[in-house]
């Protein structure tokens, strides 16, 4: 384990705003890093940690929500 404390939302955002990087990515390099968090394999800023679930959150929204459509949509043709 580093003793560096990485952030949350800069590694995954990198430079780039939230609005550019794609949901996949964003849950890809989320997941990734809780678990190696979790696991004690690498630290986090703790504070920011919480700050940044909104990242995560928005994601997983918006991935619901296109889960939400195509079923609708396959339900409306009797799929």
């Amino acid at each position: 384990m580093s003793d560096r404390e990485l952030n949350f939302a800069r590694e995954i955002l990198g430079s780039r705003s939230y609005r550019d990087v794609p949901d996949a990515e964003v849950l890809q390099e989320a997941e990734g890093l809780l678990s190696a968090w979790l696991s004690g394999e690498t630290r986090m800023e703790r504070p920011k940690l919480y700050d940044h679930y909104a990242l995560l959150l928005l994601a997983l929204t918006r991935q619901v929500r296109a889960l939400e459509t195509r079923v609708a949509e396959l339900e409306a043709r009797g799929e």
